[in-house]
């Protein structure tokens, strides 16, 4: 406990020249991969964001991982990224790999059983509204879960139906 408190010019040398060689490994990579690489379009996106923090830290402050190791990682995750990125154009591969957005409500009704399916407490759903500035549920044309765990919520500003593309993947029961 008492190594807690040491410093040591050494380590801290160290740790600058790791940080800046894995933050120039993650700005590459992200130019090479495009800005996907740190998007939330979907959970495996998501996983990578949290692999490559979490490479970050253990590369900059672990004695044990090597810069080299940590270049290794990154690059490996990077790449694995763009290959699921790949794989998911085909319709049957990203049925496996993606979630599907999930209707919450079709117009005032609240879909009970999609609530359950998605594991979204009535509270959650009442704070999503609210934060989308609805007044009263008739102002609500539908409501999504989509795949990165977000809420949207669609209003009823006019008559016209809800165009088919923009609900073509929801699963609505």
């Amino acid at each position: 406990m008492s190594g807690w408190f040491k410093f040591s010019w050494d380590a801290f040398g160290a740790i600058i020249i790791t940080a800046l060689g894995i933050y120039i490994t993650v700005i590459l990579m992200t130019r090479i991969c495009g800005k996907r690489s740190f998007s939330k379009m979907s959970s495996f996106d998501f996983a990578m964001t949290v692999a490559v923090g979490s490479i970050i830290a253990t590369t900059v402050l672990s004695k044990t991982v090597s810069l080299y190791d940590g270049i290794i990682g990154i690059i490996t995750i990077y790449l694995l990224q763009m290959g699921a990125a790949y794989v998911r154009r085909h319709d049957m591969v990203k049925k496996v790999m993606d979630n599907t957005p999930l209707l919450l409500m079709d117009g005032e009704i609240i879909l009970e059983n999609n609530l359950r399916k998605g594991r979204v407490t009535k509270s959650d759903l009442q704070a999503k509204l609210r934060e989308a500035n609805i007044t009263e549920l008739s102002e609500v044309k539908a409501v999504v879960f989509e795949t990165t765990g977000d809420i949207s919520v669609l209003h009823k500003q006019h008559d016209r139906p809800i165009e088919d593309f923009l609900m073509e993947d929801v699963t609505r029961s």
